[in-house]
């Protein structure tokens, strides 16, 4: 994914604190295909406490991180331009469970 540049900018501030972002090939428990069987391939996950839940008095544990899943963006997309809109749209959806949404109120975004 260093391939791809992003350039994104984001009208939050200081808002984003202690975030790690994170490039893996593959989520460690992503099952082989079967014949026959239509799959949904995890793109990117949140891994860490949304900023809604978190507290002054919370013992720190390291930071919060998203994982986006390279083989799996580019699985789903055809050429680099379909990939940099993948990887901020993901980027972005996860960025929302940092900040507290569901995926119910992510459904739109």
């Amino acid at each position: 994914m260093s391939r791809y540049f992003l350039n994104f900018s984001f009208a939050t501030g200081s808002r984003i604190q202690n975030l790690a972002i994170l490039v893996e090939d593959f989520p460690r428990t992503q099952l082989p295909p079967r014949p026959g069987q239509p799959r949904r391939l995890l793109l990117g996950v949140f891994h860490g406490v949304p900023a809604t839940q978190r507290s002054v008095f919370d013992l720190s544990v390291g930071p919060s991180h998203i994982v986006l899943y390279q083989k799996n963006i580019e699985a789903v997309c055809s050429n680099d331009a379909e990939v940099r809109h993948q990887i901020r749209q993901t980027l972005i959806h996860e960025l929302g469970h940092y900040f507290g949404m569901t995926e119910e109120q992510l459904k739109d975004v």
